[in-house]
C-alpha cells in the first residue's frame, strides 16, 4: 500500500511539475519577447510628406526659372537662378553652402557653382540621402533655350520638397539637397564635357573619404512632360528601383514608371561610380528637348505632383528601413 502511495504521488507530483514547468516557461517566454519588443529600436515616423507635396507650389517655382530666360553656367541669368533658390531655401530653414569651382571645357575655362543645402543644428547620428537636381541651361548660340522641361521642372519640384520636407525635421535631417552647375555638355558627353556640377561633387566626397556619410541617392530630371513617364535605365540600383515601384502603386502612379531599354548618362552616374547607389527619375521621351519649344506650356503641375508624391512617400517609408 505505501508503495502505490507513493507511486501514485510521485506521477501527481510530476504532473503538477510539468504543468508549472510549462506555464513557467511560457510566462518566461512572453517577458522576453515583450522585453524584445520594448527595447528594440523603432523606426522614427516621418509622417505623410507625400500629402503635402503640391505641384502647383512647383510648377511656380519653374516659372520663376524660366522668367529668368537661358541659364547657362557663368550667365547673370543663373546667377540670379541662383540667388532664387538660396532666397527659397533660407526661407523653408535650410542652410546652403555654394561649392564654387573652375573647370576646362570645350569653350575654355568656367565658372561653375554647386548649391548644398541641410538643415542646421540638427542630430545627424544617420547617414545622408541625397535628393539632386541640375539647374543649368544647355548653351546655344542659335537658339533661345529656356529649359522649361530640362533644368527647370527637377529645379522647381526640388524647392517644393524642400519646404514639405521642413514641415518633418527628423526627416530632413536625413537629407541632403544638391542643385548641380554645369550638367550639359558643350559639345557632347564625354570624360571631360559635362556632367560638371556631379563629377566635381563626387570628386569633393571621395577626397575627403566621406563617402560612408552618405546612404544613397535620388536625381530628378525633365519630370515635368504633360505626358509623363519615367524611365528608369537597366542599371538603376535593383533595390531601389524596387522600392520606387512600390512607392508608386502605393500611390496609383504606377502607369507612369517604366524601364528604359539602355543606360542613361546623368548627374548620377559620377556619384554612382563612387560607391554611392543613386537612381535616377527621368522621362526621357520628350520631343522638344534641347529646342526652343523646351516650353512651359509642355509641363503640368500634375506630373511633377506625381514624381514629388512618389518621391517623398519612398523618403518616408522605403528609404531608412
Amino acid at each position: 500500500m505505501p508503495n502505490d502511495q507513493g507511486r501514485r504521488w510521485r506521477r501527481g507530483g510530476l504532473y503538477r511539475w510539468r504543468a508549472w514547468g510549462g506555464s513557467a516557461l511560457f510566462a518566461l517566454a512572453l517577458i522576453l519577447l515583450i522585453l524584445l519588443l520594448v527595447l528594440k529600436p523603432s523606426r522614427p515616423s516621418y509622417g505623410k510628406p507625400w500629402l503635402e507635396f503640391s505641384g502647383e507650389k512647383a510648377l511656380a517655382h519653374v516659372q520663376a526659372l524660366v522668367d529668368l530666360g537661358p541659364r547657362p553656367p557663368q550667365s547673370a541669368a543663373i546667377k540670379n537662378a541662383r540667388s532664387y533658390i538660396r532666397k527659397n531655401l533660407e526661407e523653408s530653414g535650410w542652410q546652403v553652402e555654394e561649392q564654387a569651382f573652375n573647370d576646362d571645357t570645350p569653350r575654355g575655362k568656367v565658372s561653375f557653382v554647386n548649391l548644398i543645402a541641410r538643415r542646421p543644428n540638427e542630430s545627424r547620428d544617420a547617414k545622408y540621402f541625397l535628393l539632386c537636381s541640375h539647374y543649368d541651361t544647355k548653351t546655344f548660340d542659335s537658339i533661345q533655350f529656356i529649359g522649361a522641361n530640362d533644368g527647370g521642372s527637377s529645379t522647381g519640384a526640388l524647392l517644393e520638397m524642400a519646404r514639405v520636407l521642413s514641415l518633418h525635421p527628423k526627416l530632413a535631417a536625413r537629407i541632403e539637397l544638391v542643385f548641380f552647375d554645369g550638367e550639359e555638355a558643350y559639345e557632347g558627353f564625354s570624360a571631360t564635357d559635362g556632367l560638371y556640377g556631379s563629377r566635381y561633387f563626387a570628386q569633393q566626397i571621395k577626397e575627403t573619404k566621406t563617402r560612408n556619410n552618405y546612404r544613397g541617392g535620388i536625381l530628378w530630371d525633365m519630370m515635368g512632360d504633360r505626358d509623363l513617364t519615367i524611365t528608369l535605365a537597366p542599371d538603376s540600383p535593383a533595390e531601389m528601383t524596387r522600392n520606387i515601384f512600390s512607392a508608386a502603386v502605393a500611390l496609383n502612379a504606377r502607369t507612369h514608371f517604366t524601364y528604359a531599354s539602355n543606360d542613361i548618362l546623368d548627374d548620377h552616374s559620377p556619384i554612382n561610380r563612387i560607391g554611392i547607389p543613386t537612381i535616377d527619375l527621368i522621362d526621357f521621351d520628350y520631343p522638344p528637348w534641347h529646342t526652343a519649344d523646351d516650353t512651359m506650356d509642355k509641363l503640368s503641375a500634375e506630373s511633377l505632383q506625381t514624381i514629388g508624391a512618389v518621391t517623398a512617400y519612398y523618403l518616408a517609408e522605403m528609404a531608412f528601413r
